[in-house]
């Protein structure tokens, strides 16, 4: 599996990462997107019901299900702290792939266990 270190290498690649305040809304849970996200720097609260069912770090990736066929985001991602986002659409995400395949693995792999948590909460 990557490390957070390459994976956030493969992000900072991507232009204008967007900066996102202590308890501020990147998406919320029902909403259609267009783009997974990579945390540069910070924190990111998942919740499900308004439930914090996880906290990520920087090096992870997370919003991932809409680019591979989840029309609306299936929970709600809140900044935790003061965190720097990059954000990555389809186009952009086959290219990384392609760029290194290992990458994709890391992203299935935390789509699948995210996944499996959110389940094991509804």
């Amino acid at each position: 599996m990557l490390s957070p270190v390459v994976t956030v290498s493969i992000f900072q690649k991507q232009p204008d990462p967007q900066a996102f305040s202590a308890g501020e809304v990147i998406f919320e849970e029902g909403q259609p997107g267009e783009h997974m996200y990579g945390i540069l720097e910070g924190t990111v609260d998942i919740l499900v019901n308004g439930k914090v069912v996880e906290t990520i770090e920087t090096g992870e990736v997370f919003g991932v299900g809409v680019l591979v066929g989840v029309k609306n985001r299936t929970y709600t991602a809140i900044a935790k702290v003061d965190s720097k986002l990059a954000f990555v659409n389809e186009k952009r995400f086959l290219f990384a792939v392609q760029e290194t395949p290992m990458f994709a693995l890391k992203v299935m792999k935390s789509y699948s266990e995210r996944l499996s948590r959110v389940q094991r909460m509804v």
